[in-house]
């Protein structure tokens, strides 16, 4: 599951949806949010579809940020396939089961 970067989201806010979605710790959760600024996108999880499906609606329904007068809602977050050493392109479900 990638978490997309947009400027109406401070880094608190990512820190804060990341320990209480997923129970990241302080630093890996900056490190997610750096990542999104830096990159304009971040993977905050490889799970099974199910998991990325109920993780993605949680970021969708997060809602905005206080700290953003130009915030209007929750940030973007997409499901995409997740590709190991070895796949040859054909995608399978990124069933590995932890986070990245």
């Amino acid at each position: 599951m990638v978490l997309l970067d947009d400027e109406h989201h401070t880094y608190d806010y990512v820190i804060r949806m990341m320990q209480s979605l997923f129970g990241y710790s302080v630093e890996k959760a900056f490190m997610i949010a750096k990542k999104v600024d830096t990159e304009g996108r971040a993977v905050c999880l490889t799970t099974h579809k199910e998991h990325a499906e109920l993780k993605r609606d949680q970021i969708l329904a997060f809602g905005r940020d206080p700290l953003m007068a130009t915030c209007k809602g929750s940030m973007t977050a997409i499901i995409e396939p997740a590709e190991f050493e070895g796949d040859e392109g054909e995608g399978g479900g990124g069933s590995r089961g932890g986070d990245a």
